[in-house]
């Protein structure tokens, strides 16, 4: 290939790149802008905090699904008609339970899920320190010599005879 034919082999894929990468917000999950620019602000920070009732693992802002499509919508006409984050996060609760919530809200009904993490790590830590007090307990009990090599016999037994224990 010469070097005009790859000159212009170069220019054609920048062209083509370029168009490409204008047409990128096309391919948005949500392109819709609000009038207001804290309203925007508002959408885009309820609509990462909501979970997809159908994907379960992604946030209403990330789901391609029709009903994170019409989640999404009823938020927006919510913020639109001039509602408060609480009451667009009651409405969201009262309606899909607090599974919707990818941070649940701290409640007497769901305080041991907030808990069980202390609770266990405490559980392991008494564990642990029982371990580490009954394996020093045996370390101040052992009374027998150490035998430097590994594999010799113990000083009280003459070379020659093996050492039986019975």
């Amino acid at each position: 290939m010469t070097r005009k034919a790859r000159s212009a082999l170069a220019r054609l894929t920048l062209w083509v790149l370029l168009a490409f990468a204008g047409a990128l917000p096309a391919f948005a999950i949500d392109p819709v802008e609000l009038p207001d620019p804290a309203l925007q602000a508002r959408y885009v920070a309820l609509t990462h905090e909501f979970r997809c009732v159908q994907c379960q693992n992604e946030t209403l802002a990330d789901s391609e699904v029709d009903v994170a499509a019409d989640l999404r919508r009823e938020i927006r006409t919510m913020l639109l008609a001039g509602k408060s984050d609480d009451q667009i996060r009651d409405f969201m609760v009262s309606r899909y339970s607090e599974f919707i919530l990818f941070r649940p809200r701290y409640s007497a009904r769901n305080a041991w899920l907030w808990l069980s993490p202390i609770v266990l790590l405490l559980i392991g830590a008494a564990v642990a320190a029982r371990i580490v007090r009954a394996r020093a307990a045996l370390v101040a009990a052992d009374t027998e010599p150490v035998r430097e090599d590994g594999g010799a016999p113990p000083e009280d037994v003459p070379v020659g005879q093996s050492a039986r224990r019975t």
